[in-house]
């Protein structure tokens, strides 16, 4: 449910958590999605490149998470990520995006990139199970997770280039 309340802090606040959580409970009927309980299937994925501004480039492979139950769940229940994989998640608009580590097993790093294709803050470390929130302190257009520590032993710093056919045309 990480990226389902993310989205309506966003967009209307916690008054409107609070009458969906209200609303839910009050309802006789089940929810619309099954809670989760386990990791999801792996995602289509696409290439994705991190150039740094010596020109070294880090290629990765990503999964996309492109729907909001994707998104929700994420790399929840997942024991392992390896250092070349991640998941990134594609926001419709530019937006100010925060994530948890709720049911997510092992570390990540995560990335929020610009509408420029620019990493625009990185979350290094980001503590496993933790419901503490994490931002990318502005709008990010697509949010990227990568393996606990990576970006720093990788020298990944802010203001790198993301690139991947997966990102919108200014990320190309």
């Amino acid at each position: 449910m990480r990226k389902f309340y993310m989205s309506l802090l966003r967009s209307g606040g916690l008054a409107m958590v609070s009458w969906v959580l209200t609303t839910s409970l009050a309802s006789a009927q089940p929810p619309a999605e099954k809670p989760v309980s386990a990791a999801q299937a792996e995602l289509e994925r696409a290439p994705l490149t991190i150039t740094g501004k010596d020109g070294t480039k880090h290629v990765f492979s990503v999964e996309l998470a492109k729907t909001p139950r994707q998104q929700e769940v994420g790399e929840m229940f997942r024991t392992t990520l390896p250092a070349d994989r991640g998941m990134l998640f594609l926001w419709a608009q530019p937006q100010n995006t925060e994530m948890w580590m709720r049911n997510t097993l092992v570390p990540l790093d995560i990335v929020f990139i610009d509408e420029q294709g620019r990493v625009q803050a990185i979350a290094e470390n980001a503590v496993p199970r933790s419901d503490a929130h994490v931002g990318g302190h502005g709008d990010a257009a697509a949010t990227l997770e990568l393996q606990g520590g990576v970006t720093e032993k990788l020298g990944i710093v802010v203001g790198d280039q993301v690139t991947s056919p997966a990102l919108p045309s200014h990320g190309h």
